[in-house]
């Protein structure tokens, strides 16, 4: 892709196609390539949150505490641990909402890591479970945390893989409850081959084409992220690194 960029006439030129530099159209050319070389160059390895490394996006951060707020969900499970900062901030999240408690699991919590969160004010309300998450004794003890009628959210932030996604979407997505999302998180990896730390291969291999198989596949479950609660522009659709992640349950 050839963008030229010109702000003395005010157009962004992409492939010889000229567009309005201040246009929805441009904004999103620009959108998605600064996403591209802020994942390259490690932008969202910038943040914390309640003094926890959070290895995410902001603007999928603000985007999900959008989801949770409007669901309030009883039980946040989230494969994927890494410092704690996901979990924490969800944590976080069922403090301030009053309602709501996360089952974290990794194959490895890292004894630092581990000691952090659990010295964290928000360690009440996480447990913390360390296995595969595709490992059937584990999906059983996450399934025994949850009681009847509670209503269940689900974030997937561990092996990025296609075939692992895959694994973990067939163990967890039932236990997401109707009108509640399971999120495939970091399918940017479909865009990033060409990047100097992308891999070659990642355009197949990546979290969301296991979410669109899935929804293809299982028909009580389609791609929909949540929708905005406050818009006073024209823009539409998530500034993101988890593009088609949100799998909502609708029956």
């Amino acid at each position: 892709m050839l963008v030229n960029i010109d702000t003395e006439k005010k157009l962004l030129d992409v492939d010889g196609q000229s567009l309005s530099l201040y246009s929805d159209d441009a904004y999103r050319v620009l959108s998605d390539l600064w996403v591209k070389v802020g994942w390259n160059q490690k932008y969202s390895y910038c943040f914390s949150w309640l003094g926890i490394p959070v290895v995410q996006l902001p603007e999928d951060l603000v985007r999900y505490q959008e989801a949770v707020y409007a669901l309030k969900p009883d039980v946040i499970i989230e494969t994927g641990v890494a410092h704690g900062g996901s979990a924490v901030l969800s944590a976080s999240l069922c403090r301030l909402i009053g309602r709501g408690r996360v089952i974290a699991v990794d194959i490895e919590i890292r004894r630092h890591n581990r000691k952090r969160i659990e010295e964290h004010p928000m360690a009440d309300l996480i447990s913390l479970i360390e296995g595969s998450s595709t490992a059937p004794h584990i999906v059983d003890q996450v399934r025994s945390l949850i009681k009847p009628g509670e209503t269940v959210m689900v974030v997937l932030d561990s092996d990025h893989s296609y075939q692992h996604v895959t694994a973990e979407l067939e163990a967890y997505a039932p236990m997401v409850t109707q009108g509640s999302w399971v999120v495939a998180t970091d399918g940017i990896m479909r865009d990033l081959e060409d990047t100097p730390r992308g891999k070659l291969g990642w355009g197949a291999d990546n979290p969301s084409q296991a979410a669109l198989d899935f929804a293809a596949k299982y028909p009580n479950f389609k791609i929909e992220e949540p929708a905005w609660p406050f818009n006073e522009s024209s823009l539409s659709g998530n500034i993101t690194h988890w593009p088609d992640a949100w799998l909502k349950r609708i029956g």
